[in-house]
């Protein structure tokens, strides 16, 4: 017979959004079931952590913890004009957000807050795959998972948060799951030692190429381990032949300051592709659950939006599962309160990533001007500040203004590049070989 517990919240997954929300719980005093399928450390990608994390960190009580695994970001560079590149320093930021972020290995960074969650009292568990769910409704939550070694576990909870990423299981339970029209890409990535990190305090700081195909990342990590990925067109990426580490080696190789910055460079992972994974779902909760992080969507990391919007969620998704258990009537209020403050933070993001590789997009981004002091804005943004402040929302209306101004005297290559786009979002790309990836 199932082994059958009984809680308050039921937390699926043990990502980043999923020990938050549990964490979060657990202070608040309920009982709260971590299920996470795979057993930590696990490889994921998503190192580069954004300043708005920070004060996540101190709710949770990790900030320590995170600055032990963690290599200091200061900021960004983009290609310049001149063949050099513009670095974007956090300090410059309006508004309140930290001069600083980290950048981290995921498998570290996820082990350690799902074992913070469960030092706090959750009763996180691992190797334990939830396989069925029933919803009814606070107070009439049922779940069936089963473990590692087939063993049948059956969850009854008043609530149900689904953080299983890109799993998304409410998503393709409930059949919410829609492949993003607007934009697609697919990654192919790999860690690297001996990769020449920027000099000075610059050294950790995340950089960011374009090519014709698409953009490329280099995320300093801790012992001298460098994670660079390049995110494509799916179109691209389905020219691959051969060996993977040839295809990425071949691509890197567009890119010239890439390949200096590699010279002596030695490939210390497996090569990871992955493919299609702009979708959104077209609910984010419903009675008795809610969805935070990749759960609910994901665009593209281009801006390291992913971890940062995941912890957000989880946060504020805590605090309104915590309200609608206290006060059932208050459930589709609070609900829709949630939603509205997710979707704009995704919204401000996704209007930047879907622009990025444009040439309007990078001409700003190599020649930026302050005038406004919308460079100020827009740093804001890639500091995560994309909620609360109305300073930073202006500067990043005006950006916007200015985009359409450069665009409309571009108006031909601005077309081509709308019309590139739309295209590559109906392509469909397979052949990835993570875990998320179709067999």
């Amino acid at each position: 017979m199932a082994n059958t517990i009984e809680c308050d919240v039921l937390v699926v997954g043990g990502g980043p959004g999923g020990s938050t929300v549990a964490t979060l719980l657990r202070k608040q005093g309920r009982h709260v079931v971590q299920l996470e399928k795979d057993r930590h450390p696990r490889f994921h990608i998503g190192e580069s952590l954004l300043p708005s994390n920070l004060p996540i960190f101190d709710v949770l009580g990790v900030m320590d913890k995170v600055r032990a695994l963690g290599v200091l970001k200061l900021g960004a560079d983009f290609p310049s004009k001149e063949g050099n590149y513009q670095t974007f320093h956090f300090r410059r930021a309006l508004g309140n957000t930290p001069p600083h972020a980290f950048q981290v290995k995921r498998e570290e960074f996820d082990r350690m807050l799902f074992e913070h969650a469960r030092e706090n009292g959750v009763d996180a568990r691992e190797n334990v795959k939830v396989e069925q769910v029933e919803l009814g409704g606070i107070g009439q939550v049922v779940a069936r998972a089963k473990d590692a070694a087939g063993e049948e576990l059956v969850v009854r909870a008043k609530y149900l948060v689904d953080a299983s990423g890109r799993d998304t299981l409410l998503g393709n339970a409930l059949k919410l799951k829609r492949k993003n029209d607007a934009h697609q890409s697919a990654a192919i990535f790999a860690h690297f030692s001996g990769v020449e990190t920027r000099p000075g305090e610059d050294a950790g700081n995340i950089s960011i190429y374009n090519f014709e195909h698409g953009w490329c990342w280099f995320i300093p990590l801790r012992d001298g381990i460098m994670s660079i990925g390049c995110v494509c067109r799916p179109e691209y990426l389905k020219r691959r032949r051969g060996r993977n580490e040839e295809f990425l080696l071949a691509t890197l190789a567009m890119m010239p300051d890439a390949v200096r910055r590699m010279q002596g460079a030695k490939m210390v992972s497996e090569v990871r592709v992955t493919g299609n994974y702009s979708y959104t779902c077209e609910r984010m909760h419903g009675p008795g659950w809610v969805m935070v992080g990749d759960a609910w969507a994901f665009v593209d990391p281009v801006f390291s939006s992913g971890v940062y919007l995941a912890m957000h969620s989880g946060k504020q998704a805590a605090a309104m599962v915590g309200a609608a258990l206290d006060d059932p009537a208050r459930e589709r209020a609070l609900q829709a309160d949630f939603e509205k403050r997710i979707r704009r933070g995704v919204r401000v993001f996704s209007w930047f990533i879907y622009r990025f590789n444009s040439p309007v997009m990078r001409k700003l981004f190599a020649s930026p001007r302050n005038t406004w002091r919308v460079e100020e804005g827009v740093i804001s943004m890639l500091a995560g500040d994309v909620f609360d402040s109305p300073p930073v929302m202006r500067r990043l209306h005006l950006f916007k203004l200015i985009y359409a101004t450069v665009g409309l005297a571009n108006l031909r290559r601005w077309l081509g590049e709308l019309g590139e786009r739309r295209r590559q979002a109906k392509v469909a790309f397979t052949g990835g070989n993570t875990p998320v990836d179709p067999a």
